[in-house]
């Protein structure tokens, strides 16, 4: 027999479910933002290699570094188009006025945001170690592991963010603004928890930047689904 607790939150992870679909299947049809924030991401990484040379070891040195840098400046483009679709057609308001809480339109959003950036990184993590010169390290799943913690933190705030940027005429300057100052710690531990990892991490430096990753990201998501609803409603 199912408790009201039980059917309550069945048809919240319905409702997240019902938001997630609905971002990819308007992404799947188009493609068309997908294609340019991959064309982005090479781009970028391209440009980083020939400002830092042709030296072998300093290349690698900075395939870290780059390779976030390259995920924020590219990841960011896809928050800003989860709220314009709504925007532009008017639906914004309507989702807000559907049945149910507002923070599963939030978590919705961020799973389809999760999946797109995700899908970028496929492509950026292979193409990233052609062009700097990094092997795929015998740690691969840990690499693979800050990875995700990384992006888990990026999406959540990014998501937040590009809600409260969403209803201004400048959106595209004021969300970047906005989100890459509140990333300085993330993109530190991911980094720093990155470049140990692919250089063999043999002092073990990679568990306490991996420590700190977990708990932006449990302090992101949880402040940011309590203050969606807040954000909205501003």
């Amino acid at each position: 027999m199912t408790t009201p607790v039980q059917a309550g939150w069945r048809a919240d992870a319905t409702r997240v479910m019902a938001v997630c679909v609905k971002d990819l299947t308007a992404e799947r049809r188009t493609k068309s933002n997908f294609n340019a924030i991959v064309a982005m991401a090479g781009m970028i990484l391209l440009l980083f290699g020939f400002a830092l040379g042709a030296d072998t070891e300093g290349l690698r040195n900075a395939a870290a570094g780059v390779l976030w840098l390259t995920i924020l400046f590219s990841g960011v483009l896809a928050f800003n188009r989860s709220y314009q679709i709504e925007l532009e057609s008017g639906a914004l308001e309507q989702l807000l006025l559907y049945p149910g809480e507002r923070w599963t339109i939030f978590i919705g959003k961020v799973l389809a945001n999760l999946a797109f950036v995700l899908s970028m990184e496929a492509i950026t993590l292979p193409l990233t170690g052609v062009l700097y010169h990094v092997s795929f390290p015998e740690r691969w799943p840990e690499v693979l592991g800050v990875l995700l913690l990384g992006t888990v933190g990026f999406v959540t705030l990014g998501t937040l963010y590009a809600a409260m940027a969403s209803r201004s005429r400048s959106r595209e300057v004021l969300l970047p603004l906005l989100l890459f100052p509140m990333l300085v710690p993330l993109l530190l531990s991911a980094t720093q928890a990155t470049a140990a990892l692919l250089g063999g991490d043999v002092m073990g430096d990679s568990r306490t930047w991996i420590r700190l990753l977990a708990t932006f990201d449990v302090i992101f998501l949880v402040g940011a689904t309590w203050a969606f609803p807040y954000v909205m409603e501003g």
